[in-house]
């Protein structure tokens, strides 16, 4: 559920802006402003929408998270490390990367945010960093507001108290993004001596144990007792996958059983799992057991 602000004024506009991004010290602005904020959690992925009449310039303390966003319509621009940054609507765009100050400025913006930390980062690809603020390619970024949109206006509503659902969702969110924003990874061969098969093994041991839970490649890293990426190394060297691809694969297995059990409808069995769509849970199941999931239901029923 969101929650929603709305204020009148410019230095009730600054308090709102500064308890959800930064520290702002406005250098001019409408005193006639109006703001309205909502917000709502998916996980650990904030989203955030921002409208109304308002106009400022501003310096910025660095920020603690990743700011993404995209316009819908007015402008922003961004200064950051000596170059300038302009959003039109439309477009989509990483704000300034953690740690770095900034001076920005607005105006009558309608605009979509989304909010996240390094660590959560971590728990999809650990040791990357992002590099720059504009998408790879202008499909890419459609993409990733398409999904933006949908897990804020139809999961987050429906299955926001569905762990695993909101688990996989913002997962799925951070991947997306990594696939659409320029990055790069750290050098990688301090975790390579730990990618052996033993790692594997303590990890699959953890995962077909916990399955259930809302479980991340940190989790199961700190039970394999090696880092994520040398988890993720370890996996793609002898399995040829990922950690969370192979929990996925596990998780199927599950539901797979529960179908086999009648345990519920189709719908259910696949939100219990982890899947907002059935339609995205019925095709990784055909590909799994070579037949849709209402086909072993009712065979079973």
């Amino acid at each position: 559920m969101e929650a929603v602000v709305e204020v009148t004024d410019l230095d009730a506009a600054h308090e709102v802006l500064t308890t959800a991004y930064a520290k702002l010290r406005f250098s001019s602005g409408d005193r006639g402003s109006s703001l309205r904020f909502a917000s709502g959690a998916l996980g650990p992925v904030r989203f955030d929408r921002l409208s109304g009449h308002i106009g400022f310039e501003a310096t910025g303390e660095p920020m603690g998270e990743y700011i993404f966003g995209h316009l819908t319509s007015g402008r922003i621009r961004y200064s950051s490390d000596g170059e300038d940054r302009f959003v039109s609507p439309g477009e989509v765009f990483l704000t300034v990367p953690p740690g770095r100050p900034f001076t920005a400025g607005t105006r009558d913006p309608r605009a979509s945010m989304i909010v996240f930390t390094q660590a959560v980062v971590d728990d999809v690809a650990d040791g990357v960093r992002f590099a720059a603020c504009r998408p790879l390619s202008s499909r890419a970024g459609a993409a990733w507001k398409s999904m933006c949109v949908h897990l804020q206006d139809e999961v987050l509503p429906t299955f926001g108290d569905n762990p695993l659902v909101v688990a996989n969702a913002a997962r799925l969110l951070v991947s997306t993004t990594l696939a659409t924003f320029p990055h790069i990874a750290l050098d990688d061969t301090a975790w390579r001596r730990d990618a052996h098969p033993q790692t594997v093994k303590r990890a699959i041991a953890f995962i077909e144990a916990k399955a259930a839970k809302d479980i991340t490649a940190a989790d199961i890293a700190r039970a394999a007792r090696v880092s994520i990426r040398a988890l993720q190394l370890a996996f793609r060297r002898h399995l040829d996958t990922t950690p969370m691809k192979y929990l996925r694969g596990v998780r199927l297995s599950f539901a797979h059983a529960d179908l086999r059990a009648a345990n519920g409808t189709v719908t259910a069995i696949a939100a219990r799992w982890g899947y907002a769509r059935p339609s995205v849970f019925a095709a990784h199941y055909r590909t799994a057991y070579g037949r849709s999931p209402s086909q072993t239901l009712r065979f079973s029923s």
